[in-house]
């Protein structure tokens, strides 16, 4: 099955209004919040998203228009993996169309937010864990602009990305995100962009709205343990059993839901939306932390 043929098909998965009613209920708990900006986890599926009128589409648009307006926007996106962690840095990031095959309308899109150089530098100061570049070169990728492009459609919130640092495993990158933490309450809207159960090898036409028996073990199984608040279960994913294995065959699409809960608090609450899998092998099960 080509590239284009199955992460097209998962931007059209059902969810009927379940998608915008948890979302809404995810967005109206943000009314018993504090100052702290909240912090998302977002599975992204298929770059499609960005253009397509689906219920994922749809549940990020009425995120966007619950969520108070932040200062800046920091996602980590599961779709650029450095050595070393970097930092974009950039007046003006570039729209990145890290895929092809798809109609000329999403090669078109642009999502053009100005970028946070001065956030950037104040990001890569305060992490003491490790070094903390400053990139020139990179920009947004569809990890970043697909979902923004439905949240904030305007484009006229700043943006900028931490990479995934492909050396480090997944303890490191949760302590690194605990010192992203403190951007919450200036404002910044932190995401995390990837998904829970990502394995493009096994993807199933046959299945557009329901996943594999494993995918959805894994997904409830992750859950559970989010719910639980037992993050270092979370961080020791590959030994949730045999279904980790083939939910998480490359770890890329799941580090961002540790960034995303390395930065709650402890009183906070999580409400999920979109929690559904589909194509038989990707969640789209994304959060809300507030």
């Amino acid at each position: 099955m080509k590239r284009r043929t199955v992460l097209t098909a998962l931007s059209m998965g059902a969810l009927g209004m379940t998608g915008l009613a948890a979302a809404r209920q995810a967005m109206a708990n943000l009314e018993r919040r504090d100052d702290r900006t909240p912090a998302l986890f977002v599975g992204h599926g298929s770059p499609m998203n960005a253009i397509d009128d689906n219920p994922f589409s749809r549940a990020w648009a009425e995120v966007g228009t619950r969520l108070a307006r932040p200062s800046a926007i920091l996602c980590v996106s599961a779709h650029w993996q450095t050595r070393g962690v970097m930092v974009t840095a950039m007046d003006r990031p570039r729209t990145i169309h890290d895929f092809s095959g798809f109609p000329d309308e999403l090669q078109r899109k642009l999502y053009p937010a100005p970028g946070a150089p001065g956030l950037a530098r104040k990001t890569a100061e305060q992490v003491k864990t490790t070094a903390v570049a400053l990139d020139y070169e990179w920009g947004l990728d569809h990890g970043t602009w697909s979902v923004l492009a439905r949240m904030f459609p305007r484009a006229d919130i700043p943006v900028f990305q931490v990479s995934l640092d492909a050396t480090q495993g997944p303890a490191s990158h949760y302590e690194l995100a605990k010192e992203l933490k403190a951007l919450r309450e200036h404002g910044v809207l932190i995401i995390g962009s990837g998904n829970i159960v990502h394995n493009l090898r096994r993807l199933s036409r046959q299945h557009p709205d329901t996943g594999f028996d494993w995918a959805i073990e894994f997904d409830a199984r992750v859950k559970d343990l989010i719910d639980k608040g037992d993050h270092r279960s979370l961080i020791g994913y590959p030994n949730l059993g045999p279904a980790a294995q083939l939910a998480v065959p490359t770890n890329e699409h799941y580090l961002p839901l540790l960034y995303a809960l390395a930065v709650k608090d402890e009183k906070e609450s999580i409400t999920y939306f979109n929690d559904t899998t589909t194509m038989g092998s990707i969640s789209m099960r994304s959060l809300v932390i507030a």
